[in-house]
């Protein structure tokens, strides 16, 4: 069997954090979030990562992220287009934004012949959540049966504006029941969503399980997702073309209603970190620092 993959969606664009956060330093030595993903992964087995950027970043995150990786891991770039689409289908005139989530998955396709977990370049997981992915894919789990990482919505969630998670029902055998991305929840408390700009709000439990995007799954899923892609694109391209995205909880979402996977929670007692907006940075780079000085990360990373 192929030892399981590790893809790293990296082409966001971080409009509400404004900038690139996915190269912006937390750690002592430059070391931004992914590098701690990297190398929580890389002590738990992976060997192999595929960083999913924009064509526009390529220099500068081969210099200052790839180049430091390049010693330990086997690294491999895909490049998340707009114009990436099925034959017949365009780019709205004024669209800037990337297609989502399902989409950065598909651009790592030519990499990936086996099983691979996802994540996010701009979320700190902790290592037992790279532990846990790892051993689930190498135990050779059925082409339909994929696993995600939960966490608990109110540890995900920011003070500082509003955040998108996908929201998990989970049954008593551990399996996702369903999954609904909720695109704008605020702290609270309690925690609530709302989607209509703010006129209504429903209110979630904090103890809520959500999806921070990190997954595993086998290839069968990029089938699925290059399946469903165009009639995601004719929805999109009719209700919201400037903002539509193919995501994956969305996707996932789908596949377990209509019986054609499985998705396995996997609860992680590490904490979640995350910069949504720059004013979360402060709190990352202290979690950070204090993770540091316990020892459970060396100063520098890779000296």
């Amino acid at each position: 069997m192929k030892k399981p993959v590790l893809v790293i969606m990296a082409a966001g664009m971080g409009s509400r954090y404004g900038g690139l956060k996915q190269m912006d330093p937390v750690g002592g030595h430059g070391q931004v979030i992914l590098d701690y993903s990297i190398y929580d992964a890389r002590r738990a087995g992976f060997e192999t990562v595929v960083f999913v950027i924009k064509d526009e970043i390529e220099a500068d995150f081969k210099e200052r992220v790839g180049s430091r990786i390049q010693p330990h891991m086997d690294v491999r770039y895909a490049f998340q287009r707009m114009d990436d689409l099925p034959e017949g289908y365009s780019i709205p005139e004024g669209r800037v934004k990337p297609w989502g989530t399902a989409q950065a998955a598909l651009a790592a396709r030519p990499f990936i012949d086996g099983p691979f977990s996802i994540i996010n370049a701009d979320d700190y997981y902790g290592p037992s959540a790279f532990q846990i992915v790892y051993d689930y894919l190498s135990a050779r789990p059925g082409e339909n049966e994929y696993a995600m990482v939960a966490y608990r919505l109110e540890n995900t969630v920011t003070d500082y504006g509003h955040v998108a998670r996908g929201v998990c029902q989970v049954g008593s055998d551990g399996l996702l029941t369903g999954i609904v991305e909720r695109l704008h929840i605020e702290k609270g408390p309690p925690p609530r969503f709302t989607e209509d700009g703010g006129e209504t709000w429903t209110q979630l439990p904090g103890s809520t399980m959500v999806s921070m995007n990190f997954w595993g799954f086998g290839p069968s899923l990029l089938d699925r997702a290059a399946e469903r892609f165009p009639a995601f694109l004719d929805r999109a391209l009719a209700h919201d073309p400037m903002k539509g995205e193919f995501l994956l909880p969305t996707l996932v979402g789908q596949l377990i209603q209509e019986g054609q996977a499985t998705v396995r929670a996997l609860s992680s007692g590490d904490k979640w970190y995350g910069v949504t907006y720059q004013e979360d940075k402060p709190a990352v780079s202290a979690a950070i620092a204090r993770m540091t000085a316990e020892g459970l990360y060396p100063d520098d990373l890779w000296g």
